[in-house]
């Protein structure tokens, strides 16, 4: 059965199903909409999640609450979370701290769903969201990470350069299968207006597919992110209440048009389109074969030898040789990536340098690759709904 990594050390403080606090909070009258932020304990992010959480109520200081409410889980160690709110109060932020965690259970279902439901009890609302800030590395999966003998260096152990963010522990006890996530939100009874992920290359189609039942946006990066994260300062505005995917992509691209490291991708993901391109992929895999020799003529997303991810859209591109197929498809992308925006190049740590991006669909897609960590992208959702 595949394994696909999601590296949840941010679930350290919400997969908790025993030794918890029994003190919960009273409940309040149900909001229209819960925000649920939560951070793992990843040692060198640390600072970074805590300017996230100041960025986010700096905008809360300019009393953007309405009938909203913003809960913050923040793995203070690797066997301690607190749960807290952000509210706005006489022109300030506040935290209220809500709940404490202590030895969670760190990669079950029924952990994440335990939690879940401790959130809709604290803070019932028509509507849930969840921002999932870590480190990311798509939908690898975690045998890939542990191997045996593997000599493969992840883009976090590259040192010298900028720091990036990739989702989720060193180690496999810190790190949960997309198809858990899934099956511990659907267990809850929940499916989010959005997923959030503050990490590295988790805009992909394979993660997005997984994903897909469970929530109705994923927002993610196809390529590294700088360590800094997202930029919820001018972000927030615009994931509280209605919506406005649009007006995040370009907050998003005007921050790191500007940053010190000047390197920024982002994609908005309408995972209601994922079946229809899925059904088109499969007739384009139907009829034609991908020549291996064009793989250094699709635009790559990481700084992997051999490639692990490529944009998808450059990928069918040089896959399909029936023009109308081609445009059907790409209509098709362009509705199940509506939003998404980045800057001339991305960065990688593990060239310490830039690529230019050339060409760009808002997510990526490892079906080309030949790179060994790719080896189970066969027993992937995606790759199974599309050959």
């Amino acid at each position: 059965m595949r394994r696909i990594i999601i590296y949840l050390f941010a679930l350290s403080f919400w997969l908790c199903s025993c030794n918890q606090n029994d003190d919960m909070p009273t409940v309040s009258s149900q909001t229209e909409q819960t925000v649920i932020m939560f951070f793992p304990w990843s040692t060198n992010l640390t600072s970074y999640f805590l300017q996230n959480i100041k960025d986010f109520e700096s905008a809360i200081e300019s009393n953007i609450l309405t009938n909203e409410r913003v809960l913050v889980c923040f793995s203070q160690s690797p066997t301690k979370a607190i749960l807290f709110e952000l509210k706005y109060d006489k022109g300030k932020s506040v935290r209220d701290t809500l709940k404490y965690y202590e030895d969670p259970a760190f990669t079950t279902s029924e952990g994440i769903t335990s939690v879940l439901n401790d959130i809709k009890t604290i803070s019932p609302a028509n509507r849930y969201a969840m921002i999932i800030g870590c480190h990311g590395m798509g939908w690898l999966p975690v045998a890939q990470t542990k191997a045996s003998g593997m000599t493969t260096k992840f883009h976090w152990d590259y040192k010298g350069g900028p720091m990036t963010r990739f989702f989720g522990g060193l180690t496999s006890e810190y790190q949960i299968n997309t198809t858990t996530l899934a099956e511990g939100i659907t267990d809850a009874g929940i499916k989010m207006d959005y997923i959030l992920f503050d990490d590295c290359y988790m805009s992909t189609i394979e993660v997005a597919y997984d994903l897909k039942d469970v929530t109705n946006y994923l927002i993610a990066c196809p390529t590294e992110i700088m360590a800094y994260g997202f930029p919820y300062q001018t972000v927030a505005p615009f994931l509280l209440g209605d919506v406005d995917y649009s007006s995040v992509c370009n907050a998003f691209y005007n921050f790191y048009s500007n940053y010190s490291s000047p390197y920024g991708t982002i994609g908005v993901t309408d995972c209601a389109e994922l079946d229809s391109l899925a059904v088109i992929m499969k007739e384009i895999n139907q009829q034609f074969t991908f020549k291996t020799s064009q793989l250094t003529d699709i635009q790559r997303m990481d700084g992997y030898s051999p490639v692990l991810f490529f944009d998808l859209g450059d990928y069918v591109a040089h896959l399909c040789e029936d023009s109308s197929l081609l445009e059907l498809f790409n209509q098709q992308l362009n509705r199940a990536v509506p939003y998404k925006a980045h800057t001339a190049k991305y960065y990688s740590a593990i060239i310490n340098g830039a690529v230019a991006i050339n060409s760009y669909s808002g997510t990526v897609v490892s079906d080309p690759s030949t790179n060994s960590l790719a080896s189970l992208k066969e027993e992937t959702k995606w790759y199974k709904a599309t050959h």
